[in-house]
């Protein structure tokens, strides 16, 4: 099985978290921060990885820092689950409605860190949840994985719809870019020969 667990301590932040790759959806997630929480639940289910997340975090200063970690800590999970990437699909993505929003996310788990991320999300807060932090949750995955990442809002005005939109089609997209080639299951997807 591709799991991987993760503690990470700094003065802001003390994380723990645990990937299954080949999960069902399931886990616990507490980061302190409920929108978060709601987010990284919807990733989880609809890539079928089972997720623990347990996060302290300054949420008192404000929800950044825990977000950023949080996307850090499980940047680094997958990395160290997908090992060598071999046999793995290495690409995914998905075009994804939710009610009037409309999400494109696309990925590439080169290796290469690139986020692209194109989006008008119309409220600067879901509840408390500032909605900027979003793109530095993917920002942060992106660079800790090293993985190409475009997310591309195609249509939307709710703010809470397009936000759920963007995290149920990266696990989506994630899941089939992590999914075996059964036809390529010892080798490595790359001329190169190698993915980092």
């Amino acid at each position: 099985m591709r799991t991987a667990e993760i503690k990470r301590k700094t003065s802001e932040t003390e994380i723990e978290l645990k990937l299954n790759l080949d999960g069902k959806g399931a886990g616990r997630i507490q980061t302190g921060v409920g929108f978060l929480d709601h987010m990284l639940t919807l990733f989880a289910r609809h890539g079928r990885f089972d997720l623990d997340v347990i996060c302290r975090g300054d949420t008192m200063v404000d929800d950044h820092h825990s977000a950023e970690d949080i996307g850090i800590v499980l940047g680094t999970a997958l990395l160290k689950a997908l090992d060598d990437k071999r046999g793995i699909r290495r690409y995914g993505s998905m075009l994804l409605p939710m009610d009037e929003a409309l999400v494109l996310c696309a990925l590439d788990l080169s290796g290469r860190s690139c986020l692209r991320y194109t989006a008008q999300i119309p409220s600067q807060k879901i509840g408390t949840f500032d909605t900027e932090l979003v793109e530095e949750f993917f920002l942060a995955v992106t660079r800790a994985a090293g993985m190409t990442l475009h997310i591309r809002q195609m249509d939307g005005t709710n703010s809470h719809h397009i936000v759920e939109a963007m995290f149920k089609a990266f696990g989506r997209a994630l899941r089939e870019a992590v999914s075996y080639d059964e036809s390529a299951r010892d080798e490595i997807p790359s001329t190169k020969g190698v993915l980092v």
